[in-house]
């Protein structure tokens, strides 16, 4: 049992140590602002996301603002 807790916490450093934030090179920032990588390019698509977020939260826009909803952002 102690080998097995053993293992789960290394495979969870190790997910920790692989993941995070990359640095973008200049050259690269186009391609990432290309209208293609836009989530909101498709109206009909925002207009349903919206309207299932109001559904669900009882709020209207502020999708981009982060928080834990509980008001306090």
């Amino acid at each position: 049992m102690n080998r097995l807790r053993l293992t789960l916490l290394a495979l969870a450093l190790a997910s920790l140590a692989t993941s995070g934030c990359v640095h973008v090179q200049s050259w690269e920032r186009a391609s990432l602002s290309d209208y293609k990588m836009n989530t909101d390019r498709d109206p009909i698509k925002t207009a349903s996301d919206e309207h299932v977020y109001f559904s669900r939260e009882a709020a209207t826009g502020g999708r981009g603002v982060g928080g834990a909803g509980c008001g306090c952002n």
